[in-house]
């Protein structure tokens, strides 16, 4: 009960010597009915003559508001899985998974190179070995992500120091895929990062443990910025914000670094950000902070929010627990929610982050009994608004990928506008020309009232001559047409040689026939 505590614990004071002293053999039943009845009464003429005591500020102390209280995770049912799935066994702190409207893309072991699964959403159930991949890559692949202009366009990074950029048939591949659209070829090392641009079209980037940050302008397959005087050791994690404007690096040396990457210049920089050794990750916030998560000095994992424009102290920092699982942040900018999933837990942890302390509220945990070895989370386009659904997931097991839904539940079948406010859609509000000359622009929003109807195979629009607005594979087309000449040469020798036979062969005829006779 809401109630003021003093005026409770005063009514009850002055009762409990008579109860005390009187066991219920001398005190009838009807006699502590009564003093109950006159206690209650008295602390309800109270609360009338006092209306202040509950007012909405006590009510918030005692329990915080919020629609995203009751939100809860479910795993969907066995054969709406990706089952019989190689998962890749590869050291490197990725996801491993990337999921749009589309597609579900998988990262998988491969012999003899580096590859990964594009499925269909609806194809669930086993996947067949002999299903095809993008097999393009010669090492390992380590980093995948859809554009998120295109849901055909792939992006891919691999210890074979490239980044490679693949279009993806309409209905999924019937055949493997080793021909890639374009490949980006600038990093002298690994490549374990790669992350489109939020708002231009074509521009991506690409982190590699030469400690470079490169932007590419994917429409002509150059490179636009080289940041490589910034870090001086691996690069955990990049982030872009939400126009695009600004980037946000975790790294080795325990610094998180705000960078302009057109001025090539260090905004703002954090030293032991987390004072643990183990990996950081920083991402951007819809307000402009910076969420971080780490590791302690006693490698307790951590959690911390930061101001951009004063990082010296963050504005709150908490302490999870003691597992050594790398912890991979989702954030929803829609709702503020942030998703922590840790490699090698079992458990979803999802905060809501506010303006009121301790600005990262703790809502709840989904837990399963197997560890995941990487997660996708589907973009807010492609949830199903009927249900609810605020957040939807893609864990990886060893063996599958398995679906897991967040859900707020509500009576109303009606379209809930406060769980589902414009969210950023498939349109680029700047061309990738557009962003290098120096101008800002935020997402293009759309309402997802009627829910997301993704338009068919869209083409990409460019201002210069753009690889992939070409077929895919045009290299692959000259070596066809190589490959058809030297076919055609083939036959026609081949009929020459056939057709000089059958002359001989009837000369022979003749001559055996003047033998005969």
């Amino acid at each position: 009960m809401c109630l003021k505590s003093s005026s409770v614990h005063q009514q009850f004071r002055s009762y409990p010597e008579s109860w005390s002293n009187n066991r219920p053999s001398v005190v009838c039943s009807q006699e502590l009915m009564q003093q109950f009845k006159n206690i209650t009464s008295n602390i309800c003429l109270q609360n009338a003559q006092n209306p202040d005591i509950l007012s909405a500020d006590m009510m918030r102390r005692v329990v915080r508001q919020s629609k995203f209280r009751h939100v809860f995770g479910q795993a969907v049912r066995n054969d709406q899985c990706y089952d019989d799935i190689r998962v890749s066994r590869v050291t490197w702190d990725s996801s491993f998974c990337a999921v749009n409207p589309k597609f579900v893309a998988i990262i998988i072991e491969a012999s003899g190179g580096g590859a990964f699964l594009v499925l269909p959403l609806q194809k669930t159930g086993r996947i067949d070995k002999a299903y095809p991949t993008v097999c393009g890559h010669t090492g390992p692949v380590l980093d995948i992500e859809w554009c998120p202009h295109n849901d055909h366009v792939i992006a891919s990074s691999s210890e074979d120091c490239t980044v490679m950029v693949w279009q993806i048939p309409e209905n999924g591949l019937e055949s493997p895929l080793s021909e890639p659209v374009v490949v980006l070829e600038g990093h002298s090392k690994r490549v374990g990062i790669v992350s489109w641009h939020p708002t231009a079209r074509n521009v991506l980037l690409s982190a590699g443990c030469d400690n470079q940050i490169i932007i590419w302008n994917v429409g002509t397959g150059e490179v636009m910025i080289n940041l490589e005087d910034m870090h001086p050791d691996v690069i955990f994690s990049v982030s872009w914000s939400r126009n695009g404007s600004l980037l946000c690096t975790a790294c080795k040396d325990k610094k998180v670094r705000v960078i302009d990457p057109r001025k090539k210049k260090i905004v703002a920089e954090k030293d032991k950000a987390h004072e643990g050794a183990r990996p950081m990750r920083a991402i951007f916030l819809a307000d402009g902070n910076i969420f971080t998560t780490g590791f302690s000095r006693m490698s307790e994992r951590q959690l911390a929010l930061w101001k951009t424009d004063s990082m010296d102290e963050p504005i709150c920092v908490q302490e999870m627990d003691s597992s050594n699982g790398v912890l991979l942040p989702f954030y929803d900018p829609d709702t503020n929610i942030v998703y922590l999933c840790g490699k090698g837990d079992s458990s979803i942890r999802y905060f809501e982050i506010t303006d009121e302390a301790p600005f990262v509220h703790y809502l709840n945990t989904f837990s399963t009994k197997e560890p995941q070895r990487g997660m996708g989370y589907m973009p807010k386009r492609g949830l199903d608004v009927n249900k609810c659904e605020i957040a939807r997931f893609y864990k990886l097991h060893e063996r599958k990928c398995e679906p897991i839904i967040m859900t707020v539940p509500r009576k109303s079948d009606l379209f809930q506008d406060d769980l589902y406010p414009d969210t950023a859609g498939p349109d680029p509000s700047l061309e990738a020309e557009e962003w290098f000359a120096g101008k800002n622009g935020g997402p293009i929003l759309i309402s997802l009232k009627d829910g997301y109807v993704s338009t068919k195979n869209r083409d990409l629009k460019v201002v210069k001559t753009n690889v992939l607005e070409s077929k895919p594979a045009t290299k692959a087309e000259n070596k066809m047409e190589d490959k058809l000449e030297e076919v055609l040469r083939e036959f026609k020798s081949l009929r020459d040689r056939v057709i000089l036979q059958d002359r001989r062969i009837a000369r022979l005829e003749e001559q055996v026939a003047k033998v005969a006779m």
